[in-house]
């Protein structure tokens, strides 16, 4: 059985105490820190199956901590704690490399829900992603393997959240993706929380794609997506 290290940064006391030691009784592996920094340097030496974060902390705030693990790994799942709500830190947070938001109070139960979709997807994609070759489209190119987004000589690195969204539009231009068809295909699960942090992805998606006017990502309306080309 394999035993997941989670990488665990909270500084109240009392809720890391009950958070860590219910996920250790369901069989989890725990390294938690009250420092963004210290997380950091256990980011650097050790190995880790996903990440999870408080935004609001002294010093180094999970923001940032999660900017700078995303320099060291883009595939690592990054999942927010917050009492905060706000659609802008939403936004923020899944455009830096975040995979998804949870707002406090949560229940440990919410919490390993959220925990074992994108377990359960990145186990697939490692699996999975060194079979993948690269994918043009227009002026792009996908390097799925890698997580590059290229244009020309500019490249972007992707998170592997972004990476997998491209690929299923590369793959279906001009197509209509029904919306829970892509939360199952990217996250296999489409729950209602998931489809809030689709539509986040996809306006940073129309970013990344905007330096070619051919291509347009279209909402549509009630149903899902769809990349014009």
């Amino acid at each position: 059985m394999n035993t997941y290290h989670i990488l665990f940064v909270e500084d109240d006391e009392t809720l890391a105490f009950v958070t860590a030691d219910s996920l250790r009784a369901r069989g989890y592996m725990v390294s938690h820190f009250e420092d963004g920094a210290e997380a950091l340097k256990a980011f650097k030496i050790g190995k880790f199956d996903i990440c999870i974060l408080d935004v609001m902390m002294p010093g180094l705030d999970g923001f940032s901590l999660a900017e700078k693990i995303r320099e060291i790994d883009q595939q690592v799942p990054v999942l927010f704690l917050t009492a905060r709500s706000m659609q802008e830190d939403r936004i923020h947070g899944l455009s830096i490399g975040g995979d998804d938001y949870i707002t406090k109070p949560f229940s440990i139960e919410e919490l390993v829900l959220r925990m074992k979709v994108f377990l359960k997807r990145n186990m697939i994609n490692s699996d999975s992603v060194e079979r993948e070759g690269s994918i043009r489209l227009g002026r792009y190119t996908l390097d799925h393997a890698n997580l590059i987004l290229q244009i020309e000589e500019k490249q972007q690195q992707l998170t592997l959240t972004e990476a997998e969204l491209l690929k299923l539009f590369f793959l279906n231009p001009n197509k209509v993706q029904k919306r829970e068809d892509i939360l199952n295909i990217v996250w296999g699960d489409d729950s209602l929380y998931l489809s809030r942090s689709l539509d986040v992805f996809i306006s940073r998606l129309r970013k990344l794609l905007s330096g070619d006017k051919k291509m347009n990502l279209k909402n549509m309306r009630s149903v899902g997506f769809v990349l014009r080309f």
